[in-house]
Order: C-alpha cells, then sequence, then structure tokens
C-alpha cells in the first residue's frame, strides 16, 4: 500500500485505489434483492436490521426497506429511521414542506415550470441538490413510499463510487477532468425575473475532508447544465451520459411500492414517467428527506479498510 492512509480517490495513489478497487467490486450486490431489508418498526430498528441496512449502504452506499404491515406510513417515520443513522441535518430546498420533508406528487401547476418531480414525466439520471453551494451539499437521503403510481414510475439507481470506477478504469484523465472546481455550472434559478439561486459552479466528484468519501454531484439534463468547455470533461460527460443509458449490470432497476423505502448517500437515480388513477384513489406519494449528513457508519474506513 503507497503509503498509511492514502486514499483511493487520490489520483496520485495507484495502490490505494486499486486495493479499494478490488474490494469495491469483491461486495457489491449482484441483485437488488440484495439490498432489500424487511423491518417491523422504523422507528426503533432491532440489531439485525440495522446492520443489514448499513451493510447495503457500506456495500452499494444504498438499501430498500419493506415495511411490515400496520407499521405506518407518516413522515415521522422518515426522520425516526434517519436519525439512527445519523441523519439530523435536513436539506430546506425550495419546494419542501414547512418541516423540510417534500411531498412528491403530481402538482398540475408544476407542469406549466421546469419542476419535473412534481410531475408524471421522466426525471432523468441525477444526484440531488447537485445545484446547492459547497457547504450545502446533500450527503443522505431517506425516500419513503405511501402509495405507488397506477403504472410506471420505476427507479434506477447507481452507486457514485461505481460510476467512478468505471469511470477511472477507462480513462483516468476523466475523473481529473471531473474533479475541477469549475467542471459543471448550473444556471441561475430565476423565476418572474427574480433570482431564487445564483449560478452554482462546482466539481462533479469531491472527496469530503473528515471521512474521506466519495461525493457526486450530477444532473443529466441539457438545460440545466454548462460543462467545462476542455476536451477531457467532454469526454467525461459523454462517457458518464452513455454509461448512464447502457443496461449495466451495476444498474438497480425497482418499483418502489408502497411501505417501501431507500436509503442511500445519495446515489445516482432516475425515474421512469407514469401515470396516477384518482378515480380510483391511486396517486403517486413519496416524502423524500434531503440531509447534509452522510449515513453514519459508511465512511471509507468502515467498509475498505486500506490495509
Amino acid at each position: 500500500m503507497q503509503g498509511a492512509g492514502a486514499s483511493p480517490f487520490d489520483l496520485a495513489s495507484r495502490s490505494a485505489y486499486e486495493g479499494w478497487r478490488e474490494w469495491k467490486l469483491g461486495v457489491y450486490p449482484r441483485t437488488v434483492a440484495e439490498l432489500m431489508v424487511p423491518i417491523q418498526n422504523p422507528g426503533v430498528l432491532d440489531a439485525d436490521e440495522r446492520k443489514a441496512l448499513l451493510d447495503g449502504c457500506k456495500r452499494a452506499n444504498m438499501a430498500i426497506y419493506q415495511l411490515e404491515t400496520g407499521t405506518g406510513s407518516g413522515k415521522q417515520l422518515v426522520r425516526d429511521l434517519g436519525r439512527q443513522f445519523g441523519l439530523e441535518r435536513l436539506d430546506n430546498n425550495l419546494r419542501a414542506d414547512e418541516d423540510s420533508i417534500t411531498s412528491l406528487r403530481v402538482v398540475p401547476e408544476a407542469g406549466e415550470t421546469h419542476y419535473i418531480p412534481y410531475t408524471n414525466r421522466t426525471l432523468n439520471w441525477h444526484t440531488d441538490g447537485y445545484y446547492n453551494g459547497p457547504d450545502e451539499q446533500v450527503r443522505g437521503i431517506v425516500m419513503h413510499c405511501v402509495m405507488d403510481a397506477e403504472h410506471g414510475g420505476d427507479n434506477s439507481y447507481l452507486d457514485h463510487e461505481i460510476a467512478y470506477l468505471l469511470m477511472r478504469d477507462e480513462n483516468q484523465d476523466y475523473i481529473e477532468a471531473l474533479m475541477q472546481p469549475d467542471a459543471m455550472t448550473i444556471p441561475a434559478n430565476v423565476e418572474d425575473g427574480v433570482e431564487l439561486r445564483p449560478v452554482q459552479s462546482g466539481p462533479v466528484f469531491s472527496v469530503q475532508p473528515q471521512s474521506g468519501a466519495l461525493h457526486m454531484r450530477y444532473t443529466a439534463r441539457t438545460r440545466s447544465i454548462v460543462w467545462k468547455d476542455d476536451r477531457n470533461t467532454r469526454l467525461a460527460a459523454g462517457f458518464l451520459a452513455e454509461l448512464l443509458a447502457s443496461d449495466s449490470a451495476y444498474i438497480f432497476r425497482h418499483h418502489m411500492q408502497a411501505g417501501q423505502g431507500v436509503i442511500c448517500n445519495n446515489v445516482l437515480h432516475r425515474r421512469e414517467a407514469f401515470s396516477d388513477a384518482p378515480e380510483k384513489g391511486r396517486q403517486r406519494l413519496l416524502y423524500r428527506a434531503r440531509y447534509h449528513d452522510r449515513i453514519r457508519g459508511t465512511e471509507l474506513n468502515t467498509g475498505w479498510s486500506g490495509g
């Protein structure tokens, strides 16, 4: 190993990367079923439930839980579940409810804006909060399904560490390009002539100083992004877009059903278009809590030791 404590995300530490890569591919789940965890009471997880959820988050930065019948569907269960993994600092984003937990459902007036999460249209690949400033990055998410759609609405997920790994294997220069502080710029959010959020530039990949964990900010939306105009950045963005459009075995696909939810370290994710059936009382509803915290226990040294 190239020195004690060498980071696998340091481009100068080839041996550290190779050791981490071997570990990551060795533990990475082969199917979404490996990430499914049945739980009885989200407010008070037992030791086995907590361990199983944490294991998924260590291996793939995400786990999917299934509540037993009658355990509730309110927002409090989202808060209670998150707190058991150190998720406390909620991101109070623009469209969040008063409690900073967002109710994701079709909102008719949203169809006239660019807020696709509140429509039934396809929501392309992204990480949450990619438009946030460096001190307000979204690192952890709990999303709970109260009711699924009548048709469609399937989700796809890709661990951002796997995206990094595949890209670095292809060409290390791509990683260097996407770690530039101005690799990706999000235009200002302006509504009715009022600037709600300024222009935000930053890297795609970055490393948290305290935990050594990898973080990613990304959106596939072309109208919401300006890539740095250099060759390697353009090639890296193209490689990533092709990966996400592929049928890669590393991408997990799942139809989130009522009583299920995901806890993750803000992995890449996508949602298919869907249709509701209001006349049947069927309207897709998910509660989403976004945090400035990473899931406790998934720091780099709790999985791959570097030894």
